[in-house]
């Protein structure tokens, strides 16, 4: 199926748009009914207060479709991206046939993760994404101010970001180099040399953890500032009812959750840059 083209997330979603389309097309409506959920939950607080019930029925129906779309999209993804891996996988060895034991291992290993990473990160990174546009709609419909706060610390967090790109990348491409050695190491049987590859994977592993936890941490603060400062505007500017206030701050942590989605997206999309590179290398 893939041929000689090259081994990449383009390919994949090339060669199989069909199975991906139909996980996608799943993906999109678990999110949205996932998203219009807390808008249904504070339309039902406000009829429930008025003993109007019909709020509160749509709000289940919804409920229902969410749950009858999530199971089935997880049903269908395990049985089609198992055939994309046993593809890639064939056409990884085919290629590299004549590398080391050690080298194909791990390079198998490695391009597991572009369909993992298609099987488990990127619907995630789609509910994010249109969890964050939704998200900024209704704030914008509640008050321009609202979305705006929201949209502010968006571009900023982009920008914290963008600051460790080149670091993620290299630590990366240093803890891959390392993998490709464990299987020639083991063959040796020297204990020293392969407790020193040990201790070098956990040298790396925890730099990028490091890495991780402080970029996400600036971010995390910078966007909870929006929860605090929007529900300080809901109630203080717009003097919004209850139901109002609850979808405001719950739009407000969707916001949140959605936009904490990004840099893990874009770190995974560093990892993933560097395995394609290295997958499609000769040797």
């Amino acid at each position: 199926m893939i041929g000689s083209q090259e081994l990449s997330l383009a390919t994949l979603l090339r060669v199989f748009r069909w199975k991906i389309g139909l996980t996608w097309a799943l993906v999109v409506l678990e999110a949205g009914l996932m998203t219009l959920i807390p808008l249904f939950i504070g339309f039902a607080i406000d009829g429930l207060m008025q003993r109007d019930f019909s709020s509160l029925y749509l709000l289940c129906g919804i409920l229902m479709a969410l749950l009858l779309a999530a199971t089935g999209r997880r049903v269908y993804d395990t049985r089609a991206y198992g055939t994309i891996r046993v593809a890639l996988g064939a056409e990884l060895a085919d290629r590299n046939a004549a590398l080391p034991i050690s080298s194909l291992s791990a390079r198998v290993h490695m391009a597991r993760e572009l369909v993992d990473f298609l099987e488990q990160e990127l619907p995630d990174i789609m509910m994010a994404v249109l969890q964050l546009v939704i998200a900024v709609i209704v704030l914008w419909v509640f008050d321009w101010v609202l979305a705006a706060t929201a949209l502010g610390a968006g571009a900023l967090m982009l920008l914290i970001y963008g600051l460790f790109h080149k670091r993620f990348y290299r630590l990366n491409r240093a803890l891959n180099t390392q993998s490709e050695k464990e299987v020639k190491l083991l063959e040796r049987r020297d204990r020293g040399a392969f407790r020193a590859h040990l201790m070098a994977l956990r040298k790396f592993t925890v730099n990028l953890s490091d890495t991780e936890a402080l970029v996400y941490g600036v971010i995390f603060f910078v966007l909870l500032a929006v929860i605090i400062f929007n529900l300080g505007y809901a109630a203080l500017v717009m003097a919004a009812s209850a139901g109002t206030m609850f979808s405001i701050v719950t739009y407000s942590w969707d916001f949140v959750n959605g936009a904490v989605s990004v840099p893990m997206a874009l770190q995974s999309w560093s990892r993933l840059s560097e395995i394609i590179a290295r997958i499609n290398r000769a040797a």
